[in-house]
Formats: C-alpha cells, structure tokens, sequence
C-alpha cells in the first residue's frame, strides 16, 4: 500500500551521500565557518571604513571601499550556502562570528585614511591565509566545489591586497 502524503512528509530526510564522509563535511564545514566570519568581518570593517574616510584621499579610498565591501557582501552568500549544501549550519550572529575570525573588529575611533588602508591589507592577508588553511582538507575529501569557492576568495583577496599595499609605497 502507497503511503499518503502526510506520512512520507514526517519522516526525517535522507541521509546526506554526496562523496565525502560526514567527518570531512565536518571539517571543511568548520573552516568554512571561519572563513565566514572573517569574511563578514572585513565586509564590516571596510563599509566603516567607506562610512568614516576624511582627508585629501577621501573620493578615491570612499569609492575603492564600496567596491570593497559590495565584493565581500556577495561573498558571503555563496560561502553559508557551501556549509548548508555540507549539511551543517552556517553561523550568523555577532556572538558566533567574534570567535571564529581570525582579524579584530574595527577600531572604535576611527584611524586616519591610511591605517585604514593597513588594516584592510592586513584584514585581506588574513582572509587569504584562512581561506588556504582549508585546501588541504578539501582536497583529502575531493570537495572540488569548495576548492573552486576557496580558489575565488583567494583570487579576490590576495589582488585586492596587493591593490590596497600598492597605496601605502612611497
């Protein structure tokens, strides 16, 4: 006898069976969790940044910052969704993201046009290093999709730290 649809629909969901063992979406999971984190966390510093530039650069490094944090802002999205696609849940909240970046928060005070730019080289090194700290894990588990998503973040954050570090030569 077929089941009626209320009952198929109150049992639990399948088992997640993508190729990679519930250990390795773990793992890759966490990581990618961090890299989240820092990755909102430097979206959050660079529109402050965007918000609180003054002095004889401020149209450059206001519109170079927006283009900045727009960047990071759609960068998010993809990342949670890699971690929901894992089967883990994606964290979300202040509380949640203060201990999982690796970068500090924004000054309270905000710094002069370049320490600004210093701390957002620093913040993109960060991210890049977070990011590549998980290749090795989603290599072992063949995870090719979070390799080309770290591929991309790495792209993204090592030229746009040269960029900025290009700013602060004599």
């Amino acid at each position: 006898m077929a089941k009626s649809s209320s009952e198929t629909s109150s049992q639990a969901a399948p088992a997640i069976n993508i190729g990679i063992s519930e250990t390795d979406r773990a793992d890759i999971a966490a990581g990618l969790s961090r890299l989240l984190a820092d990755t909102y966390t430097l979206y959050l510093t660079t529109h402050n940044f965007h918000w609180n530039v003054t002095g004889p650069m401020f149209n450059t490094l206001h519109q170079m910052f927006m283009t900045q944090y727009t960047e990071l802002w759609a960068a998010v999205d993809p990342v949670a969704e890699r971690i929901r696609s894992l089967g883990h849940p994606a964290p979300g909240s202040y509380a949640q993201f203060s201990k999982l970046a690796s970068i500090p928060d924004v000054p309270e005070a905000p710094p002069k046009a370049l320490e600004m730019v210093r701390i957002l080289v620093q913040g993109h090194e960060a991210v890049a290093r977070t990011a590549r700290e998980l290749f090795p894990v989603a290599e072992k588990a063949s995870d090719e999709p979070t390799a080309d998503l770290l591929t991309q973040r790495l792209s993204v954050h090592e030229q746009t730290a040269w960029m900025l570090r290009s700013m602060l030569e004599e």
